[in-house]
């Protein structure tokens, strides 16, 4: 894993043209079954692979917390709201909160476990978004976590021999 994670990025600019060519042509004929060979190809995926292996969101990104989000992990704290924020949240250039840190503040780096995973944002909850509904609405991220996350890689890859455009 630690190999293919360090090839990456590379890997990912190699592609991102072809990529980025892939979804425009699939934005302009969409399938209508693309959510659902989108379902199978993240749950083949994850079938055999471990994120614990990895942790590589954890340790480069932030998730967006919601309002939601926000009071929900200060409850599992028993912190005040205001403190929660002031010590691990900040605003990020569209107005989100985001972490403070990289990586993240709960990730435990011995093990790539979470420290909140129970009450974790929504956003790593559904983290790298390959299984969302109306998947055309957001290549855009997807082209960022290809960099990122080697499953998602993995999942478009998959996807351009599924569909070839």
């Amino acid at each position: 894993m630690e190999n293919f994670l360090n090839e990456l990025p590379e890997l990912a600019k190699e592609k991102l043209v072809e990529n980025k060519k892939y979804f425009q042509k699939l934005k302009k004929r969409t399938p209508k079954n693309l959510d659902v060979v989108m379902q199978e190809l993240h749950t083949k995926e994850f079938k055999k692979t471990d994120c614990l292996t990895c942790g590589n969101c954890c340790k480069t990104t932030s998730p967006i917390f919601t309002e939601k989000d926000i009071q929900r992990i200060s409850k599992h704290f028993k912190m005040k709201v205001v403190n929660f924020v002031s010590q691990y949240l900040e605003r990020d250039a569209d107005d989100f909160y985001v972490l403070k840190t990289s990586p993240c503040s709960f990730l435990d780096l011995n093990d790539n476990s979470c420290m909140i995973y129970d009450v974790r944002p929504k956003a790593c909850s559904e983290y790298p978004h390959t299984n969302r509904r109306k998947f055309i609405q957001i290549t855009d991220l997807t082209l960022k976590n290809i960099e990122l996350c080697p499953a998602t890689y993995n999942i478009i890859e998959a996807l351009k021999l599924k569909l070839p455009l």
